[in-house]
């Protein structure tokens, strides 16, 4: 089949031919952007996603830590579990009777109380007091000095503690 073309018909094709290549270079141009915004959106997640494993992994590895640390914890609440039950069988088992207890003072005031001396001051020197400058307290009031040991003993007749060393009563005028 043969056509004819007028020139009107080839001027309408032409004028077709223009408005299909603009509305392909629109289409183009929406295509490119919805491109662009799907690379920045890719891209950001893929940022997130990256940020999210670095924060896990950081997480996971102060959980592994804290699990040591707790684990460590439990171990020596457990051994000191088992030492008060040993000690407290032990204090159970043994009569006071005559054991010397040492309570440190403090200007006077009762501080803590320890099995020895020797406890005593390896514990005060922990805490800064010289192991080598403990001297006997003479005449001086307990007020006096800054620390203090002083030795009790059980006496079950009292059920109660004693002083192991009495200060020997001074006389004053007039007294008898």
């Amino acid at each position: 089949m043969i056509r004819i073309l007028t020139t009107g018909r080839l001027r309408r094709l032409e004028r077709d031919a223009e408005q299909v290549r603009a509305r392909a270079r629109e289409v183009q141009a929406q295509a490119d952007t919805a491109w662009g915004r799907h690379v920045r959106e890719l891209f950001a997640v893929t940022d997130r996603a990256e940020r999210a494993e670095a924060a896990a992994s950081e997480l996971g590895e102060i959980l592994a830590r804290a699990v040591e640390e707790l684990s460590a914890a439990q171990q020596e609440l457990l051994l000191k579990d088992i030492e008060i039950r040993r000690l407290r069988t032990e204090l159970e088992g043994e009569s006071l009777e005559g054991r010397t207890l040492t309570v440190l003072l403090h200007y006077g005031e009762p501080h803590t109380v320890y099995a020895s001396r020797e406890d005593a001051y390896a514990d005060t020197a922990t805490h800064g007091a010289d192991p080598q400058g403990w001297v006997p307290a003479a005449e001086r009031p307990p007020s006096a000095a800054m620390w203090r040991c002083e030795a009790f003993i059980y006496e079950a007749a009292s059920n109660g503690f004693r002083r192991a060393y009495m200060p020997e009563p001074k006389l004053t005028e007039g007294a008898a």
